[in-house]
This record gives structure tokens, sequence and C-alpha cells, in this order.
């Protein structure tokens, strides 16, 4: 999964009433937030920086399930009286993250029927975006599923603009979200490169408009 809004006047509200509550904490590249079994006792979200989700089977293999922009929310299993993490959330680069503990947030939700209807449209945003998610793994090529996790990232919690930079991401973390190996994702990215879809600098990944159109025809 992978953040698709922008910043937008609502979104600013709903992030503005949350922000009354939290706790603030800056985390390193790597840095874990929570692990998979620890208890779910707050929600997060992002005020900057990128996090990505993380599962692991009894067996070990590990998995990753999303990689979260500026804006985005998690840990909403709290919600749900769910009482460990289903899975593990790390930071991406030097990122900083608000925390609203669970009792915190189910009083504004009573309290105040305004950030409630806001919360609830972002849930059901959320679940959207899962079940596209979902398509996207069933039925698309290995290359159309990179393209469409760089457009994502690149447009993540921002403002809208052309040509925006994603911070450099390990190429095993997308081949795990893609589904395929780290080989391949090299191969597209190269690919990408070439066409004139992407380009690297030292400030990160510059995903062009033009990745658009590639990454999304049928």
């Amino acid at each position: 999964m992978v953040n698709r809004h922008t910043l937008t006047p609502k979104w600013r509200k709903l992030l503005k009433k949350i922000g009354t509550q939290r706790t603030t904490r800056e985390y390193q590249d790597q840095q874990a937030i929570y692990s998979q079994g620890d208890a779910a006792d707050a929600m997060f979200y992002i005020q900057n920086g990128h996090v990505k989700l993380t599962v692991v089977s009894r067996s070990g293999k590990k998995a990753v399930i999303g990689i979260l922009g500026r804006g985005d929310l998690f840990g909403t299993g709290c919600l749900a009286k769910q009482s460990l993490h289903m899975s593990g959330a790390t930071a991406i680069h030097q990122t900083t993250i608000g925390r609203v503990k669970r009792g915190s947030l189910v009083r504004m939700i009573h309290q105040d029927p305004a950030f409630a209807k806001l919360f609830i449209s972002y849930l059901l945003s959320r679940i959207v975006r899962i079940r596209e998610d979902l398509a996207d793994q069933l039925f698309n090529f290995s290359e159309k599923r990179l393209a469409r996790i760089l457009l994502s990232l690149a447009h993540s919690g921002k403002e809208e603009s052309r040509d925006p930079v994603i911070p450099n991401i390990n190429q095993g973390t997308f081949a795990e979200m893609v589904g395929t190996t780290r080989s391949r994702v090299s191969y597209f990215m190269n690919r990408f490169r070439k066409l004139g879809f992407i380009d690297y600098d030292r400030d990160g990944l510059t995903v062009h408009s033009a990745l658009l159109s590639a990454g999304l025809r049928d």
C-alpha cells in the first residue's frame, strides 16, 4: 500500500485536529517506530519523511506491505481494540512522527462530530486504496506495479507538482512491494531512466510526469 493523497484543505483540517493531542518524535533511517506484536495503544501520523510497514510470518518470511508518506496515518487498528500491532513500522531516512494515544483519539471522535466525519472519510479512502493495491497485485505485470508505486510515492502528501522528488529507497524494498526480485526492479528502473521517466541525483529520485501514461496504460 502506498499513500496517494495530497495535503488538501480538508486533509490539513483533519491533521490539525489530530495535532492538538499528539506528541512528536524524530526517527533516524531504519529506526523502528514499533514492532509487530508490540502493544497497539496509539495511532501515528507522518509529519515529515516516509515509513515502511512490514509483516513477518511464523516461518520468518518478511514482506513489505506499504510505504507511507507525509500526512499519512498508521496504527489505526488500535481503534478496533486491536491489542497488538499486526505489522511493524520503520522510518525511511530521517522522519518526524506524531503519536496520539488511543484514549485521546476515541474522546475526539465521540466529542467532535466534524472530526469523526473527517476521520471516517480517511478510513474509507484507505479501504479503497487497499482494494486497488490488491487488484494491482493480482492483475498487473510487475513493471506496471513498480510504476504505480513510484507515482504514488512521488505525490505522497505533497501539493501537486510536475516532477516531484522522492528519497532514495532500497531496491530490495521495492522488490518486496512489487512481488518480484531485486534484479528485476533494477532492470525496470534502468529502463525507466533510459526512457526519461525518472532521474537520479543527490537529492533522491525525480519522477517525471511522462511515467504517468506509461505506468497506468493498460
